[in-house]
């Protein structure tokens, strides 16, 4: 890859994650099999967004003794979901993450401008103690990224990281400029992005091959 990739991404080159990517960019896969692919992936994406998650100690019962051990403060971490693709993601994230609250952000894309409408918000409450994670399976021109995290950032979280499954560098480069203090975590970074604002060789269109929809 010549381009160079921005301090705050990370890359996650797990071989199941890019078996799994391969799969769901065949324009073959079916609408059950792309959803559960994406279900997966995002499940095993989970595991490196989440290593530095909060921990917290509580005393527990062995069969043999009393002590004290960690467990995940889930309830600190809010999955934020770029409706609709987000949706897609956020299923396999609750599998690692059964406690996160939830939260969406309702977005489309001007087809003259690209830019993004906002039509939807709605966070849980004491955002100000909370770790938001915002999903969008793809990151392309980045301006639907950066309008969720400038509106997400009114409500003041704690934390702020950004999950894709695809991006190209025109994306990379946008959201890193907007907000260089977010940490970005996808599974590939595709060749370019086309006059149409499609990541190219990308998968198509997340949400439509999702949902069945075009």
């Amino acid at each position: 890859m010549s381009f160079e990739l921005p301090p705050n991404v990370t890359v996650i080159d797990h071989p199941l994650v890019q078996h799994k990517l391969t799969l769901m960019r065949r324009k073959d896969a079916s609408t059950n099999s792309f959803r559960r692919l994406l279900n997966e992936l995002s499940t095993l994406m989970a595991y490196e967004v989440v290593r530095d998650m909060p921990m917290q100690e509580i005393d527990i019962e062995t069969p043999l003794e009393p002590m004290k051990s960690r467990v995940i403060d889930g309830k600190k971490t809010v999955l934020v979901s770029i409706l609709r693709a987000g949706t897609g993601i956020l299923d396999g994230m609750l599998n690692v993450i059964p406690g996160a609250r939830i939260g969406h952000i309702g977005l489309y894309r001007d087809p003259k401008t690209l830019g993004a409408v906002e039509y939807y918000f709605k966070m849980p409450g004491e955002m100000e103690s909370r770790d938001a994670i915002v999903l969008d399976p793809m990151l392309a021109t980045g301006n639907s990224a950066i309008a969720a995290i400038d509106r997400l950032k009114e409500e003041s979280p704690r934390s702020i990281k950004f999950v894709c499954l695809l991006t190209c560098p025109e994306g990379l480069t946008a959201l890193s400029r907007a907000h260089p203090d977010v940490p970005i975590f996808t599974a590939h970074v595709d060749r370019q992005l086309d006059e149409h604002g499609y990541i190219r060789p990308g998968l198509g269109d997340a949400g439509d091959r999702l949902f069945g929809t075009k």
